[in-house]
C-alpha cells in the first residue's frame, strides 16, 4: 500500500513524523510476510531483521527525542505507548519467522489469512497517523477498522487451533500442533498490539476533539 506523502512539518510535528514513518516500516514489514508466506524465500529472516532493526532505530530516536523535548504535541505517554505498540507488531513478525524455520513449519491458510489481516491493520494504524492532526475525526476511523481487524485474527486463531485438535489423533501430529500453534499465537498476539495502538490513537482524538 502506498501512502501520499506529508507536507512540510514544523519541529513541533517531529513525533508525529517519527510515528509515521515507524508506523509505515511496520506495514511494510507485514506486507513483506504476507508475500513471502506464499513462497518462503531463502533470504526471509534476514529481510525482516533488516525491518525490525530499521523500526527499532525510529523507536530508539523518538524515545531520545522525548528525553530531550519538554513539549510536544501529542501526551507524552500516548507518544510513549504508540511506538512501544507498533514496534510489538514488527517484534511478533520476527519471532513469528524465527519459529516458522526453527520449527520446519510450513505456512498454511489460517496462518496466512492471519498476517493478511495484520498487515490491513498495520496500513490503517499507518493512515490513522498520517490524518491524525489535520483529520482527528478520519484518524479515529481508522483506528476503529485496526481494532476490529483484531476479532477477524481472533477468528482465524480459533478455526485454526480447532482444526489443529480435530487433526491430532496420535503423538506425531500433536507434536506438529504444538509447534504450529506457537507461530499462530505470535501472530495473534501482532492483532492484540495492533488494537493497543489503535486505543491509544482513539484516546488522544477523544483529547483533542
Amino acid at each position: 500500500m502506498s501512502f501520499p506523502s506529508l507536507p512540510g512539518m514544523t519541529k513541533e510535528d517531529k513525533f508525529i513524523k517519527l510515528l509515521i514513518q515507524q508506523s509505515e516500516i511496520t506495514a511494510h514489514g507485514l506486507a513483506f510476510l504476507e508475500d513471502a508466506l506464499l513462497n518462503l524465500p531463502d533470504d526471509i529472516f534476514d529481510k525482516m531483521k533488516s525491518l525490525e532493526y530499521e523500526g527499532d532505530e525510529i523507536r530508539r530516536v523518538l524515545i531520545d527525542e522525548l528525553h530531550k523535548t519538554f513539549v510536544t504535541p501529542l501526551d507524552r505517554e500516548d507518544i510513549y505507548n504508540i511506538s512501544h505498540y507498533i514496534d510489538e507488531m514488527l517484534d511478533y513478525a520476527h519471532t513469528a519467522v524465527q519459529e516458522l524455520l526453527l520449527l520446519k513449519i510450513d505456512p498454511d491458510e489460517y496462518l496466512q489469512q492471519m498476517v493478511q489481516l495484520n498487515r490491513k491493520a498495520a496500513e490503517e494504524i499507518a493512515m490513522a497517523m498520517r490524518r491524525l492532526q489535520e483529520n482527528p475525526v478520519v484518524a479515529l476511523e481508522h483506528a476503529r477498522r485496526a481494532r476490529k481487524m483484531e476479532s477477524e485474527v481472533e477468528r482465524v486463531y480459533r478455526e485454526a487451533i480447532a482444526d489443529l485438535f480435530t487433526k491430532a489423533k496420535d503423538f506425531k501430529p500433536l507434536m506438529e500442533m504444538l509447534r504450529r500453534r506457537e507461530v499462530y499465537r505470535h501472530v495473534s498476539n501482532m492483532a492484540d498490539q495492533a488494537s493497543a495502538a489503535a486505543h491509544v490513537i482513539g484516546m488522544i482524538v477523544i483529547k483533542m476533539t
